[in-house]
């Protein structure tokens, strides 16, 4: 027979080596430990947010306006989960107002209407957050959206226009031309 004990040389190397492995698995595991594990929380992984309003679920809703006093146009999509058809009121800053029509059992995509939903005035500066209510029968709530502008290449399409008032010639400006020219 062979005597295979270990001399205390070699117990200590590998009490030292399993030392090593066992902080070395601790460090690699304790992430998930310490940090919330994102694939477990809730989120909208986009721009716009989401909320939910009776049968109507409202996905990536923002506002893209120029300014703070300019108006804003609501871009995003609204789920009618009902079997009735259904108006979504949108209220914003200082009275400004739109209404979406939304078919039964049916989605209306913002960004693709003819008929935009436009907001008089956006309420708060591109890059900030205004508190909007949102309304259907008799289910409201109030969700703060996100306000960009034409920064960005996907939304600068979306930027509502204010009508360009023409230029018309006046008598004055005829007038004035016309002095200036005799001197």
């Amino acid at each position: 027979m062979r005597n295979t004990a270990m001399n205390p040389v070699q117990r200590g190397k590998l009490a030292i080596a399993a030392a090593a492995i066992g902080v070395g698995l601790l460090s690699v595991t304790g992430c998930g430990f310490v940090n919330a594990q994102q694939t477990t929380h809730q989120y909208s992984a986009s721009d716009g947010i989401k909320a939910d309003l009776g049968q109507l679920q409202l996905r990536n809703i923002l506002i893209v306006a120029s300014g703070e006093n300019e108006p804003g146009r609501v871009i995003g999509a609204v789920f009618n989960q009902s079997s009735s058809d259904a108006t979504l009121t949108i209220s914003g800053a200082n009275g400004a107002q739109t209404e979406i029509p939304v078919k039964a059992n049916s989605q209306t995509y913002l960004n693709d209407s003819a008929d935009a939903a436009i907001l008089s005035t956006a309420g708060v500066i591109p890059g900030g957050l205004t508190p909007i209510t949102i309304r259907s029968g008799s289910d409201s709530a109030t969700v703060n959206v996100p306000v960009v502008d034409g920064t960005l290449p996907e939304y600068a399409k979306y930027l509502p226009t204010t009508p360009t008032p023409t230029a018309t010639p006046t008598s004055t400006a005829t007038s004035t031309e016309s002095a200036a020219a005799g001197h």
